[in-house]
């Protein structure tokens, strides 16, 4: 069977209808249904059914979908070792991050790998809201997760997850206010209190559903932004309290404290996500490599200005 045909499959898989693959590949819907069907011949059984308007997979064609995985894997590794041979990882390397994640790794990194030769790291920020950052592993070599944990979704892709970093999460308060004068926040300080919250099922929202847990009953959420900056100064004027990263919260010297919460566990954790066959490739490594190295850096950074 021909790889590049397999690869159409596997693309399908990850992307879930032709359209989309011929988008990503820069080919025509028709070239790649073509394709499609060529293969289907090589492999001698159906790969694909009608499903509504479009198409879907088998069961043999996921089976050899994750073959294709498997082939995609091989030719990486093999091209690796020639690259390991000449000892210079090489090439353009992708990544996407959401913002805060951004703010406190990319400097850093960028400066770590300036000196790798012929090493180009290309850069951008995705927006927080996006149901699964999985969804971004097909067009991006490495992608920077916020989870509380590894998501079923990374296992079922066989995707490579490193975790990069913790970060606590805390309870943002304006400095007049009485629980400011507490070194440390528990549930019961905190049930009746006015919130300014996150989006239903984001991280910092599933924090305060364990608060209600715990206390019986709802929270008072008057408002709920993805941006904390807006969180912030929502705060600092006195319309509620908020969690909020430790680390990327900026508004403390302008009219705010953080109070860290106990009785709950409180954090969010940083994951690198990469497809397992780009991970074969040095020039990834090196970078994830550095991006695990620049946020333990990072983390010793704020520990030292007392902020950890």
């Amino acid at each position: 069977m021909d790889v590049h045909r397999l690869e159409l499959l596997r693309e399908l898989a990850e992307r879930g209808s032709v359209t989309a693959v011929a988008r990503a590949t820069n080919r025509t819907a028709s070239a790649v249904s073509q394709q499609l069907k060529v293969l289907e011949r090589e492999a001698g059984i159906p790969l694909t059914e009608r499903h509504g308007r479009g198409i879907r997979l088998t069961v043999a064609g996921r089976a050899l979908a994750a073959t294709a995985t498997d082939v995609a894997i091989a030719l990486e590794r093999a091209e690796a070792v020639w690259e390991d041979f000449t000892r210079q990882p090489r090439g353009e390397v992708t990544l996407t991050t959401f913002p805060t994640a951004g703010e406190m790794l990319l400097p850093g990194l960028l400066h770590a790998l300036a000196d790798v030769p012929g090493l180009v790291l290309s850069c951008t920020d995705q927006d927080p809201l996006l149901p699964d950052f999985a969804d971004l592993t097909p067009d991006h070599d490495v992608v920077i997760a916020d989870a509380s944990g590894v998501l079923p979704s990374w296992r079922e892709r066989g995707l490579t997850v490193v975790e990069l970093m913790r970060e606590p999460l805390d309870i943002a308060l304006r400095p007049d206010h009485p629980l400011a004068k507490r070194s440390k926040l528990s549930p019961a300080d905190l049930v009746d209190e006015p919130w300014i919250g996150a989006p239903r099922e984001f991280p910092y929202d599933r924090i305060l559903t364990r608060i209600a847990a715990i206390a019986g009953r709802d929270l008072d959420v008057t408002q709920r932004f993805f941006d904390n900056g807006i969180a912030e100064a929502m705060v600092a004027a006195g319309h509620g309290i908020a969690i909020l990263p430790r680390y990327t919260t900026r508004d403390r010297e302008n009219g705010l404290v953080t109070r860290p919460l106990t009785g709950i566990r409180s954090e969010r954790i940083l994951w690198a996500l990469v497809r397992p066959d780009r991970m074969e490739r040095p020039s990834v490594r090196v970078v994830v490599e550095a991006l695990r190295a620049e946020a333990a850096a990072y983390t010793e950074r704020m520990a030292a200005r007392g902020v950890a």
